[in-house]
């Protein structure tokens, strides 16, 4: 009787917190706690130690109960963190004039310097450890941002920047990715009224958890569709002729020409990526320069799953 009296002052010390008696961590602890108990004559309950002492068991309970508790506030912390990250970029490309002030090259250095900032600052907090297996990487993604060094960038720069938005315009880079392939779209707007894509099929290989290596096999001009309604006045007399020789073109070359030009690639062209971030709304990718490129979704996200297992290539 003495030697329980002696316990209890020490098991009485351990407090459950309020906030993890409704958590499912509080539930197996409590369970434990209780099924090495026993009752005392006066009604109350303490630990009766197997092995150990009873007083470090007593010190071993109270400070896994504190630990548990104290371990979904971190977890909170940092995924508000996180989304605070993630709207502060999305923030910075607006403020930045978009897509369109990248291309024209009207974007600023301190506002690209602000944008790249927020991108390093998102990618330490990517919650994706094997982004690459990973189902949020497959659906429909749109290009916000791709890195001011690019050689694709600085052309697309000096391409635009010499013709005005009127006679020459890209207006957005779309990409699909689905069942280990890429597919890249371009699309270019001309005079306002002649709208063309230019489409990128690639394959995509597993070589690590954040590493992919992108084989380019196709790229397809596809046909050039016309909006007559937009078409300036003084070019439609030159656009009724063109459609009018077009008409008159054997069957075989408009079927051709309306499938659009395809120029067989065979992975001649290939790049290294890593998967810096990625989550339900965005992907963020470097090739071996370093230099960012930053997606947004456009479909829905696939639901949570388990990530598959699968075996990286060397």
């Amino acid at each position: 009787m003495a030697l329980v009296q002696g316990i209890a002052p020490a098991t009485s010390a351990i407090r459950t917190p309020r906030s993890l008696l409704y958590s499912p961590h509080s539930a197996s602890l409590i369970a434990s706690l209780v099924s090495v108990s026993a009752p005392l004559e006066n009604g109350r309950r303490v630990l009766i130690g197997r092995r150990f002492g009873r007083i470090s068991e007593a010190r071993v309970c109270r400070a896994m109960v504190q630990q548990a508790a104290q371990g979904a506030p971190a977890t909170y912390a940092k995924e508000m963190e996180r989304l605070s990250a993630k709207e502060s970029l999305l923030l910075a490309f607006k403020d930045s004039g978009g897509f369109e002030a990248l291309v024209t090259g009207k974007t600023t250095e301190m506002q690209s310097i602000d944008v790249n900032e927020r991108i390093t600052g998102l990618e330490r907090l990517n919650p994706t450890p094997r982004p690459t297996t990973s189902p949020y990487l497959e659906g429909q993604w749109n290009l916000e941002w791709f890195g001011t060094g690019k050689p694709g960038s600085l052309a697309a720069r000096f391409l635009f920047q010499i013709f005005p938005s009127a006679l020459a315009n890209l207006s957005k880079v779309d990409v699909v990715i689905k069942d280990s392939y890429g597919k890249t779209t371009v699309n270019l707007k001309l005079l306002n009224s002649v709208e063309s894509k230019i489409v990128l099929n690639s394959r995509l290989s597993v070589e690590g958890p954040l590493r992919l290596k992108e084989e380019y096999v196709e790229a397809v001009l596809e046909s050039p569709k016309v909006v007559e309604e937009s078409v300036p006045e003084q070019l439609k007399s030159a656009f009724g002729q063109a459609v009018s020789t077009a008409q008159q073109l054997p069957v075989p070359v408009k079927d051709a020409i309306s499938s659009g030009l395809k120029i067989p690639l065979n992975g001649r062209f290939q790049r290294m990526l890593m998967i810096s971030y990625l989550d339900e709304e965005i992907l963020i990718l470097r090739d071996t320069t370093g230099i960012p490129e930053v997606l947004s979704r456009l479909d829905v996200p696939p639901s949570t799953m388990a990530e598959p297992a699968t075996e990286y290539e060397s």
